[in-house]
């Protein structure tokens, strides 16, 4: 027979389905590869074909030479597909044909977002807790866990007072946040499991799994009182301290002479203590004249600094001395926070141990920038946020108003530390700013304060948007949900 005969009469795609359907979940965009596995595929990509091509079951008995993606409208639900195949039909004869494929998209819920939706359905479940006055070391931490990806597997996250629960549908995942949370910062865990049920016929239970973490209750730039114990250890360093950094574990520095020593966990749960101080009992200071000493440790620069309570410039000739590592980027007119220590009252025993005599008045912590606080211009930068449900009892006024508090504090330490910011993501704000002349009048003798270390655009990241529909409404969330650990 001659080639258009054999054409007619044999048809070598007899077998292969010309119409075939695949499940699509539209929570979390993935497609169901039988039997029970569901992966992730972008549209006309290399992987959507592979699936495709598995569901036609007649095509092993073929050859394969082409296949691709004809375009289709993205909300048709339908996916077309250009195959090219080859088959011997008679001796020393073969015979290639073109043919299109059409599968249409059917919706269907896939069992990880089911369980989402249904409640009481978590496997395993990770309490977050630190015992202080604040929420920042939360505000940070949710930042790096953003950053890193680390809520990825979670399937729900529930705000409580003193910290953040994690679900997890899998133990695995709990234990794999567990590790990341050790990873930066110093914590204490404790593992604990409930029988849910169990088959007596073959020997399998149920279980769910509960890991209690308890942060340490130090954060950066707390004022420490060492005791006696851990400050031998760590080289008989005096025992009055404030924490620099934290990471996986806690650095002190004496101010005094620049002397740093590092806490390890196990250290520091052995013989546990509180912060002397907070950063919310920090007093603000005018300085008066800076005299450096000589000893440099990195950036610090050993100093005598003259200063003067901020409040009482103009009223009073109160001055006080004090030997600080801020000699190296403090200058006479700047201003400086820091503790107030002949004038407090500290409810400590170790602190009750020291001599009195040998105790600085004033212990000098961070530079301050009150004149870019006052501005009223607003950021053009913001951050992103996990998608969390708040407690069943909202917070009180007051409450409310020390988050606020807590998280504009939170906002200014990123802007006055590069160091701190460089560890999270910072986003372009596309929110737009109207301003009045007079306020930009106002704020342009603030814009340009000596030493503020503004956040250039470089450092910011496109806030993009793939995709705002309601199918990809579930999606979008996760996408907003987004080192050493530095706690403030």
């Amino acid at each position: 027979m001659c080639i258009n005969c054999i054409r007619n009469q044999v048809d070598i795609t007899e077998g292969i389905p010309k119409h075939a359907t695949i499940c699509f979940c539209r929570n979390c965009e993935r497609y169901l590869q039988p039997p029970m596995l569901w992966v992730a595929c972008q549209l006309e990509s290399r992987e959507l074909l592979a699936l495709c091509l598995k569901k036609l079951k007649g095509l092993n008995k073929v050859r394969l030479v082409d296949a691709g993606f004809i375009w289709t409208e993205p909300h048709s639900k339908r996916i077309k597909l250009k195959l090219t195949i080859q088959k011997e039909v008679f001796t020393s004869t073969i015979l290639q044909q073109i043919f299109e494929v059409e599968f249409v998209v059917s919706h269907q819920q896939c069992d990880d977002c089911a369980k989402v939706m249904a409640q009481n359905t978590w496997k395993a479940m990770v309490q977050v807790r630190q015992k202080v006055d604040h929420k920042r070391t939360f505000l940070y931490l949710e930042q790096l866990i953003i950053k890193h990806s680390a809520h990825k597997d979670t399937i729900n996250i529930k705000e409580c007072r003193d910290g953040l629960d994690f679900y997890y549908a899998s133990r695995s995942h709990a234990l794999k946040m567990v590790e990341f949370l050790s990873a930066i910062t110093p914590l204490k865990s404790k593992a604990s499991e409930q029988l849910i049920s169990t088959d007596i016929h073959s020997g399998t239970s149920n279980y769910k799994f509960s890991y209690s973490i308890e942060l340490v209750p130090i954060c950066k730039d707390d004022l420490l009182c060492l005791p006696p114990k851990i400050a031998k250890a760590m080289g008989n360093i005096s025992p009055l301290v404030i924490c620099y950094r934290i990471g996986n574990s806690i650095h002190a520095m004496d101010v005094n002479s620049l002397a740093v020593a590092e806490i390890s966990t196990q250290t520091y749960w052995r013989t546990p203590f509180h912060a002397l101080a907070s950063v919310k009992q920090m007093v603000e200071y005018y300085v008066l004249d800076v005299e450096p000493c000589g000893p440099v440790r990195g950036k610090y620069v050993l100093a005598d600094i003259q200063v003067a309570r901020a409040q009482d410039v103009g009223k009073n000739d109160t001055t006080y001395f004090a030997r600080s590592h801020l000699g190296g980027i403090l200058n006479p007119g700047d201003s400086v926070m820091g503790y107030d220590i002949g004038s407090s009252n500290f409810n400590n025993d170790a602190f009750d141990g020291l001599h009195r005599g040998s105790l600085p008045d004033v212990i000098l912590i961070k530079k301050s920038y009150p004149a870019h606080r006052k501005r009223t211009k607003g950021r053009n930068w913001e951050l992103r946020q996990l998608n969390k449900e708040e407690e069943d009892m909202a917070p009180r006024k007051q409450d409310q108003e020390r988050i606020e508090q807590d998280y504009e504090m939170f906002l200014r330490d990123l802007e006055e530390d590069p160091e701190l910011r460089s560890t999270v993501n910072l986003y372009k704000s596309d929110k737009v700013k109207k301003e009045a002349d007079h306020a930009m009048e106002s704020d342009s003798e603030f814009d340009d304060e000596e030493g503020f270390p503004e956040i250039q655009l470089d450092e910011l990241l496109d806030n993009l948007k793939l995709d705002d529909g309601p199918d990809n409404e579930y999606d979008s969330d996760l996408q907003d949900q987004g080192e050493d650990m530095m706690m403030d």
